[in-house]
């Protein structure tokens, strides 16, 4: 600009201007981007979500019943766009205490109303609630409601899903294992979740044992992790010496008129029509099967081992098994292999495969040694297979000679290989 003679400075502010950084004529050109509609910095955190204490998985330090994290679990299907269900999922640090809620929409007005209907079904006291940092989370009136029902409010670091540990195992372990992955929307859909979690709360709480983190301890690259024994959440509530004797007495007198078959059957019933709702467009009429008989329920449960997963909302694992991938080297020499194991079944892998090298040069190489144990590995098994079928048919008969070779080269092949 000096050479064409559009800037004349000078020379102290020149020399100046020349001894300036980067970083100082950014700060000196930022009132001026602004003016001019370029990239802000980025904004500083509210008030509001600096006014809420930050707590840490490492923070809790063994608290009493009382102390919840919070989140949503989504209902969205494959595609997130569109009004859909969102479950509002409770877990208690101490024991392990689970509760559901679904919610219609994503407001903080709702959200109070939810968590003053959960206060009501617990058997002890919220004490404390942790959440992420959701905009449904964070905002005045949650902060208000916990502060007014003596509730202490904390949320988890931002992008730290370790914080959150406890509900998020329970996101997976519960609502995405009983629900599934199916989109849910709509009044409909909401009342049978309603009713599904009415009877998972008492199934997962009172008779759904889980482990508990005692202490993690890292030594190097090695992380070594101590747990309790597996309890319920129930007997882990009443064993704490923290528990008031009202909670106590109410935990107990709930928990001996629960059955559990019952509330398995009732369960597995909301889970075929929360499926027969999903799987439905909205105009066609939906006409879930009815209830079966208890009875009917308890001679299902005795073949559905054999069935693999019994849950109407488990995905069908429709995926075949991966196959050879490649062309198989030792094709041209297959025939031979089984002709030397027939009738060598003590040889190794090493051994035929020095063998196939000096007679078949151009075929066979070191990188096929394991190719060959693997089909030396198939070949035993399926002679000792045969073996066995053989024997266990009387007028069956089988050459002495083989048999007793086959059955030593099985045994011994662990240690000749």
């Amino acid at each position: 600009m000096e050479h064409h003679g559009h800037l004349q400075l000078e020379p102290g502010i020149r020399d100046r201007l020349l001894e300036m950084s980067a970083a100082t004529i950014d700060r000196a050109l930022r009132e001026a981007r602004e003016k001019a509609g370029g990239r802000r910095r980025r904004a500083t955190p509210s008030t509001l979500r600096q006014s809420i204490p930050v707590r840490t998985f490492f923070d809790w330090n063994d608290p009493p019943p009382g102390f919840f994290e919070a989140d949503f679990v989504a209902h969205s299907g494959p595609r997130s766009s569109g009004s859909f269900i969102q479950t509002l999922v409770l877990t208690d640090i101490a024991t392990g205490w689970t509760e559901f809620l679904p919610l219609l929409v994503r407001d903080k007005n709702l959200l109070t109303e939810a968590l003053t209907s959960l206060r009501t079904r617990l058997p002890f006291a919220m004490l404390g609630l942790d959440t992420d940092n959701d905009s449904v989370f964070m905002n005045e009136t949650v902060r208000d409601y916990c502060e007014a029902n003596g509730i202490i409010f904390t949320r988890c670091r931002p992008y730290r899903k370790n914080d959150q540990a406890w509900v998020e195992q329970k996101n997976g372990a519960i609502i995405r294992r009983v629900v599934g992955y199916r989109r849910f929307e709509g009044m409909a859909a909401a009342t049978e979740l309603s009713k599904l979690y009415a009877s998972l709360r008492l199934f997962v709480n009172y008779y759904q044992p889980s482990f508990k983190l005692a202490e993690k301890k890292r030594e190097g690259a090695l992380v070594r992790k101590r747990y309790h024994p597996p309890m319920t959440p129930l007997r882990r509530l009443l064993d704490d010496p923290r528990t008031d004797t009202i909670a106590r007495n109410q935990a107990e007198r709930l928990g001996a008129e629960l059955d559990p078959v019952r509330l398995l059957q009732a369960i597995r019933e909301q889970q075929q029509r929360l499926v027969t709702i999903a799987d439905t467009s909205p105009d066609q009429n939906t006409n879930p099967a009815s209830p079966a008989s208890l009875n009917a329920f308890l001679a299902s449960l005795k073949t559905a081992w054999k069935e693999g997963d019994p849950s109407p909302v488990a995905r069908p694992k429709s995926k075949a098994p991966r196959g050879r991938r490649r062309p198989d080297p030792l094709v041209a020499v297959t025939e031979q292999i089984q002709s030397w194991f027939a009738a060598e079944p003590w040889r190794t892998a090493s051994e035929l495969l020095q063998r196939l090298k000096k007679e078949y040069p151009n075929v066979c190489d070191d990188r096929h040694l394991r190719t060959l144990q693997r089909r030396l590995k198939t070949m035993r098994r399926d002679s000792a297979l045969n073996m066995i079928l053989v024997e266990a048919d009387p007028g069956a008969s089988i050459k002495g000679e083989l048999k007793q070779a086959v059955h030593q080269a099985v045994l011994d092949s662990n240690f000749r290989e």
